[in-house]
């Protein structure tokens, strides 16, 4: 009763939200925006929305490699592609990586390596957004001088480095799992004790985590140029900096478990931040959209790849016992 609760509170978030901004919209003038968008355009920012996904799966099967997990690419895929697909019911994006985990660890009987890898994919791909974010915020400041940047940016640094901690440093994670393993999140804490040690073994391998830091810094990077050329095919000509500076920010806040799939959530903020920099409420609420279309549809394909392919896994389940 509790999660579906908690559910249907998200779905609710999103709907509240999503009826607030198209009162503040103009919604014939944004569907005139969106409809008159540039196709060039949106064909390259999605070709390059889903090489960063593939790059994704690339950098998922190194780190299950390194953990002595043996599985072929088209596998790992196809577990990365279900996650891809719940991410749109899920609260956050963390709800796809655990039903990406489930369904490899399902599959190759090796959880605890498995779950590890997800992890520490999750913090590469949030510690690159965090050093792109402060690198833009060191050079675009200035010419976005807004405090509410710099407070969501210390809360985003402030995550990461108590990630870190937490799963690196042994001390800290038992007070932390002690004090948490009774009470709220400790069904969690008490699973995530059960792989920590996988999580430990992976300071002594710093080749790996340097390359899945680099990787993340390549696909976190992208993200920014994906919703730039966006922009440009509805007309909006700015800097690129700006969207350095504002969009791994929005993805930040979007990774809030407080709506379903960050809908609305992900829109309020772009709007919110955006506005800082003279963008339009309708032109910016547009750009969210369109971006968010690129994420559905390849949430779509991502669906559409692992529904055809469960006959297939129960098979290959079959065989691996």
């Amino acid at each position: 009763m509790k999660k579906l609760l908690s559910i249907l509170g998200r779905i609710s978030i999103s709907i509240v939200l999503l009826i607030f901004l198209f009162k503040r919209v103009d919604s014939k003038a944004l569907m005139d925006t969106i409809k008159g968008a540039d196709w060039r355009y949106l064909l390259l920012a999605f070709s390059i929305f889903f090489l960063s996904y593939i790059l994704g799966i690339y950098r998922w099967k190194r780190l299950l490699n390194s953990s002595g997990v043996s599985v072929s690419f088209a596998r790992t895929a196809i577990s990365f592609c279900g996650g891809l697909f719940f991410n749109l019911f899920m609260p956050s994006t963390i709800g796809g990586d655990l039903i990406k985990g489930f369904d490899l660890a399902l599959y190759t009987k090796k959880p605890k390596e498995v779950v590890s890898t997800v992890l520490i994919d999750r913090l590469g791909g949030y510690a690159g957004m965090v050093i792109i974010t402060v690198t833009a915020l060191l050079f675009g400041y200035r010419l976005i001088p807004e405090p509410s940047l710099l407070l969501v940016m210390a809360m985003v640094v402030l995550i990461l480095l108590s990630a870190v901690l937490v799963l690196f440093n042994s001390f800290i994670f038992d007070k932390v799992n002690k004090f948490l393993g009774s009470g709220i999140g400790g069904s969690f804490f008490r699973a995530l004790k059960n792989v920590h040690h996988e999580i430990y073994s992976f300071r002594g391998r710093k080749r790996v985590l340097l390359i899945n830091l680099l990787l993340s810094l390549l696909m976190q990077a992208s993200i920014p140029v994906i919703f730039y050329i966006t922009a440009l095919s509805i007309g909006l000509r700015t800097g690129l900096i700006y969207f350095f500076v504002l969009i791994p920010l929005i993805g930040a806040i979007t990774m809030l478990p407080i709506s379903i799939g960050g809908l609305g959530l992900r829109d309020a903020a772009t709007i919110f931040f955006f506005s800082k920099i003279g963008v339009t409420n309708n032109v910016a609420f547009a750009i969210s959209l369109l971006g968010f279309s690129y994420t559905l549809l390849i949430s779509l394909m991502g669906g559409i790849v692992y529904v055809f392919t469960l006959h297939t896994r129960r098979i290959q389940y079959n065989k691996a016992k």
